[in-house]
This record gives C-alpha cells, sequence and structure tokens, in this order.
C-alpha cells in the first residue's frame, strides 16, 4: 500500500523513466524498486501520510543511511590504511562522511536538483543535500543490498570523487570551526578541563569538555590539550547541527543572559553636592545641644534645665580647716544681729 502511495507521487520530473536514468546517472545501474528512492527525495517539509496517519518522508532512510556510510567507510579506511592506529581511522572516516562533505558530493552529482522540498523550505538549509545522500545510500541498501552500495562508495565516490589519501592528512581544525560560529552568534564559549591523569608512566591524558552559553557541549579525551579539545569541539558542532533542541537551548540562555545585562539600572547616582555640613548664620533662634547624660538617658529638656539649676551635687569645693577663735567671733556676730 505505502509502496503504490509513493509510485504515484509527483516528483520533479515527468515521468518514472527520468527518474531511472537520474539515478543510473548517479549509481551506474537501474533501481529495482523505485519507491525506496522517491522516499529518498522527499525532504519533511512535503512530508505526506499513509493511510494508518504515519509521516513519509527521508528522515528514516537517512537514519539507516548514515550508519551504512559509517560502516561501509570504516571498512574501507580500514583496509586502505594498513597499520595506522584508531584514532587516525576515526578521524579520517568523520573526514570522508560529515556533513560539508556529503553536501558536495550530492551537488557534484546532481542529487540536489532532484530533492522535493517545500516552497517555504529556508535556503540556509545547507544540510538538504548531505541528508538526501545518506538516505540514497538506505534506499539503495534496501533496494540492492550492502555490496552495492560498497561498490558504489568504492568505484564512484572514492575512485573519483574523493582523493582518500588527500583527505586522511588534512587537519580539520574544529575548535576554529566552533570559536568562528561562536563568535559570529555572539556566544560564549569556554573549554574545561575535566580530567587530567597519566597513561601508564609517562603518557599524560587531558580530558575537556565544552560550555556553550554555559551548556555543557561535547567531551574530548587526547594525549594532549590540542587533541582533547579538537575532539570536544568536533561532537560540539554535531550537537549543534543534529540536536535542535540543544541549538535552541544554547540561544534561549544567550537571551537569558542578554537579557541581564540590558536591563536598566533604575537608582541612578545623584550628581548634586550636599552641604549640611555648613552651619547656617540665618536661624532665628539658636539650636541648645545637650551632651547631658541625663538626655541621653531620655529625660525632657525642661527637666534637665530645672535639674541643672539646683543640683550641685557635682561640685565639690575644698574642705578649709576652721580655728576655734572664728567660730567664737562668728557666735558673737549672730548674737548681735538686728
Amino acid at each position: 500500500m505505502i509502496n503504490n502511495f509513493i509510485d504515484r507521487m509527483r516528483l520533479p520530473f515527468h515521468k518514472d523513466k527520468e527518474l531511472r536514468s537520474a539515478l543510473y546517472n548517479i549509481f551506474g545501474f537501474y533501481p529495482h524498486r523505485i519507491h525506496y528512492y522517491k522516499l529518498a527525495l522527499m525532504h519533511k517539509s512535503v512530508t505526506k501520510r499513509n493511510e494508518k496517519g504515519k509521516p513519509l518522508n527521508n528522515e528514516r532512510l537517512e537514519f539507516l543511511g548514515d550508519a551504512i556510510l559509517d560502516a561501509i567507510v570504516g571498512d574501507i579506511v580500514y583496509r586502505h590504511f594498513e597499520g595506522k592506529r584508531e584514532g587516525f581511522l576515526t578521524s579520517t572516516r568523520s573526514k570522508i562522511v560529515q556533513r560539508d562533505t556529503l553536501n558536495r558530493l550530492a551537488t557534484e552529482l546532481g542529487i540536489t536538483q532532484l530533492i522535493k522540498a517545500g516552497k517555504h523550505t529556508p535556503s540556509h538549509n545547507s544540510y538538504l543535500g548531505g541528508n538526501a545522500f545518506e538516505a540514497l545510500v538506505g534506499a539503495m541498501y534496501l533496494d540492492r543490498g550492502y555490496e552495492a552500495c560498497m561498490r558504489f562508495m568504492e568505484k564512484r565516490i572514492l575512485a573519483q570523487l574523493i582523493n582518500i589519501d588527500k583527505v586522511a592528512y588534512k587537519e580539520i581544525n574544529f575548535k576554529s570551526k566552533l570559536i568562528e560560529w561562536c563568535q559570529k552568534n555572539k556566544v560564549l564559549l569556554d573549554f574545561k578541563l575535566i580530567e587530567q591523569k597519566k597513561e601508564g608512566k609517562n603518557s599524560p591524558v587531558f580530558k575537556y569538555q565544552v560550555l556553550v552559553e554555559g551548556l555543557e557541549g561535547g567531551v574530548g579525551e587526547g594525549y594532549s590539550k590540542k587533541e582533547s579539545q579538537q575532539i570536544a569541539s568536533k561532537l560540539t558542532l554535531q550537537q549543534l547541527k543534529r540536536k535542535p533542541q540543544f541549538i535552541d537551548a544554547v540561544f534561549a540562555a544567550k537571551g537569558d543572559r542578554t537579557k541581564m545585562e540590558e536591563e536598566p539600572v533604575l537608582n541612578v547616582p545623584d550628581t548634586e553636592q550636599k552641604t549640611d555640613f555648613i552651619i547656617s548664620q540665618t536661624q532665628e533662634e539658636p539650636v541648645e545641644v545637650y551632651t547631658d547624660t541625663a538626655v541621653a538617658k531620655g529625660q525632657t529638656t525642661a527637666a534637665v534645665e530645672e535639674e541643672d539649676e539646683f543640683d550641685f551635687s557635682d561640685i565639690k569645693a575644698t574642705p578649709k580647716k576652721i580655728s576655734s577663735e572664728d567660730i567664737i567671733a562668728a557666735s558673737m556676730s549672730e548674737a548681735y544681729k538686728d
């Protein structure tokens, strides 16, 4: 039922004969079950639904093709570079199956112009061709099997379009690419050292994690800081490309940060110089200042004034010695008063 539905879909060519001819020019053979290839060329922007309501687009075939490509290119690289270490083989395979390479291959092979996409598909969708390339490999696997995919990659791609030796020794600076992307988008980037240890006696191992706007990105482990940061940067770029929720979270965090930075300061500092230290000469009555302990204890000003007027207890005179003659004279004087 699904196959018949896909076969009836209108693609960017008038008849299946034209599609078969175009696929022959790309792969070097005619497809047996063309409905797989039609589905591989359907972008999600033109998703159809079958009788059961399931979406029909190239995303599932893209997933399958991605796995097949990893296996095939890994096989080819393993046999071509005999004796090379795992890290070198992984790096070489990654360079061949990365999105930029697949996009260029899709353009060179004429795949991009066969893709059926919606009119409102963003023009900046740079993964359209690469995704379709992977989906077509998935369709080829279902139609012709693993060996047909292997022959296509060996005879058509690596023999005619890609110099595997040149690719293997070409250094791709993922860290530089990540820094450039962050600078263009004004996004904060940091490399955090998670662990540093020694493998064996003299081999240091570094583990770094990328933080984008404080969010955890890829983690890389290598025998140098540069190597570990390169791996972490590559994994972070893959997250940004393949996980929309991650890039959404990054820009949401950026928005929160910039919003806080741009909030106005409500309390503007006063620029007027205060002169309260100057004593005014125009006051009608002098201001009395009491520093007595009574005021400090909370007594009223009147109480303080009254107490100050009659209380002399704090005044002490120096005692004077009085003779007996002085006492008699004072008594006689008091007796003869009027």
